[in-house]
């Protein structure tokens, strides 16, 4: 089990910190702006949270929707389903036997470990979009280096961009979100 709560807590305060004129910027997550980022981030925490309680319906049955609503209340909504996310896997039960996202049937341990990929790799992508700094537990990153690099390895199509290439030495965050495809340089345009 991992307690993911630090990380979703973490990216939970990125969005206190935005401010509404930076939701159109652009991230590094490809055809993403910062309204479209925050509002898969918002519908990605309900549907690992219906996960992790092995709620299926509608929620774990479809995938995400690419042209998704940013919902008008999002500044209050979207922290409190990120918190609701993490404090859903503390449940050890979480973890335990198959579960669902997306329409697909996987592993519990598998889809804890999605979940936790998303919210740090989005959670990237918003500090970067917005200028802000983003700490992540050594342990978490320790527990998706080796996830994300399994995709590497064999990719999906769709789910990640090509790898980029960063020093063995490079600090985990970085080696992260290279290996999801993403700059870890990237800059928002001045």
């Amino acid at each position: 089990m991992i307690d993911m709560t630090p990380a979703c807590l973490t990216t939970a305060g990125l969005l206190q910190a935005l401010d509404e004129s930076q939701l159109g910027a652009p991230t590094p997550c490809r055809d993403m702006d910062v309204a479209a980022l925050l509002a898969h981030l918002g519908a990605l925490s309900l549907a690992f949270t219906a996960a992790a309680g092995k709620q299926f319906g509608e929620l774990t049955d479809t995938g995400p929707t690419p042209d998704a609503a940013l919902d008008a209340d999002w500044r209050a909504n979207y922290p409190a389903r990120l918190a609701a996310l993490g404090a859903a896997w503390a449940d050890p039960a979480a973890w335990t036997g198959t579960t669902r996202a997306a329409g697909i049937d996987f592993p519990a341990e598998v889809c804890g470990l999605i979940a936790l990929t998303e919210v740090v790799v989005h959670g990237w992508d918003l500090a970067r979009a917005a200028g802000l700094a983003y700490d992540v537990a050594p342990a978490l990153l320790a527990a998706i280096l080796p996830h994300v690099a399994s995709f590497a390895e064999d990719p999906v199509e769709g789910l990640f961009d090509a790898p980029r290439a960063v020093a063995d030495d490079a600090p985990a965050l970085t080696r992260v979100v290279a290996l999801t495809g993403r700059d870890p340089q990237w800059q928002p345009p001045r």
